[in-house]
């Protein structure tokens, strides 16, 4: 562990996800400077831009990544930081920061995280890092290849992953309003699949409306979807869960405090990997992100990230 900040700073701001609005990156800028911090700046332009503004910056001899946004923004530079295919960090001394923005930023909900610009700015500054394990995917993608990408926080198979598909064709500028509204489009048209998941402890088969593949804690602007996951234990929390959708949003008080473990229709169980497949290709989301369709494999890759707290 490093005694000192690194020496370089770059915000990856996301100017959809509440940062101009809300007043967050001029705040976050002016409480660097006070520490004494010049932060370098860029703005992402649509999809992938975050990965490839983080990768022109490792190159460029950053090495503390900050990404300005919600969960998608972080989904992009995480994927950006670690190379997906081998699991091996880009830069082995790169650092993530996270300063949430809008109404998602679930990850950092984690690790209380989830502050005011100011708070944050005093955390970029000062010594504190930790490894966090990070998920990984292959599915069938867009274009019927095989993708393999990363995730932080919390993938879903189902119903979440349609809400993800419904809410990537509405307009960015919505930002995490997207979401929400991804909710109402989705609820209708989905009906339970037949799926089977194959995980650590044995083989599940039934009809579900939805799998939850947890490293955090945290989805859906602060639903406690999976407490018994630490993003540092080598492990998974997975549930499948059997109700409909209508059963799912009626829980959402429950998920307010995990509460919804003790449901009959939900199942869970710890472990490091789980390939999920279903009897017709079904939506696969990750950090509130649309990656494609099942089939899909999830393994995890233990500390394989240093996150600033």
């Amino acid at each position: 562990m490093r005694t000192d900040p690194p020496a370089r700073l770059l915000l990856v701001v996301n100017p959809h996800a509440g940062t101009g609005r809300d007043g967050i990156l001029g705040r976050l800028r002016g409480a660097l400077a006070e520490r004494g911090a010049d932060a370098d700046v860029v703005l992402t332009d649509g999809p992938g831009s975050a990965t490839h503004l983080t990768r022109t910056a490792l190159a460029d001899g950053h090495r503390l990544i900050v990404a300005v946004g919600g969960d998608g923004t972080v989904h992009e530079v995480v994927n950006g930081l670690v190379d997906a295919d081998t699991g091996v960090a880009r830069t082995p001394d790169a650092v993530l920061g996270v300063v949430a923005a809008g109404s998602g930023s679930d990850l950092v909900r984690t690790f209380g995280l989830d502050r005011p610009p100011e708070v944050l700015a005093h955390h970029l500054t000062r010594p504190g890092e930790h490894r966090i394990d990070l998920g990984r995917v292959r599915l069938t993608g867009a274009d019927g290849r095989t993708t393999v990408r990363l995730f932080a926080n919390i993938a879903e198979v189902g119903f979440g992953g349609r809400v993800a598909q419904r809410a990537a064709r509405l307009p960015a500028a919505l930002g995490e309003r997207r979401y929400r509204a991804g909710i109402v489009l989705a609820w209708g048209g989905f009906r339970r699949v037949p799926m089977t998941l194959e995980h650590d402890g044995g083989v599940h088969r039934g009809e579900l409306s939805n799998v939850v593949v947890a490293n955090g804690q945290f989805f859906g602007g602060g639903l406690k979807v999976a407490p018994r996951s630490l993003p540092d234990d080598g492990r998974f929390d997975l549930q499948a869960w059997g109700g409909t959708v209508t059963d799912v949003l009626r829980a959402s008080r429950q998920l307010r405090d995990g509460s919804h473990l003790a449901r009959t229709d939900v199942r869970a169980w710890p472990t490091a990997a789980v390939t999920v497949d279903a009897d017709r290709p079904v939506a696969v989301e990750a950090d509130g992100e649309l990656l494609g369709v099942t089939p899909a494999h999830f393994d995890l890759l233990p500390h394989a990230l240093t996150l600033k707290v």
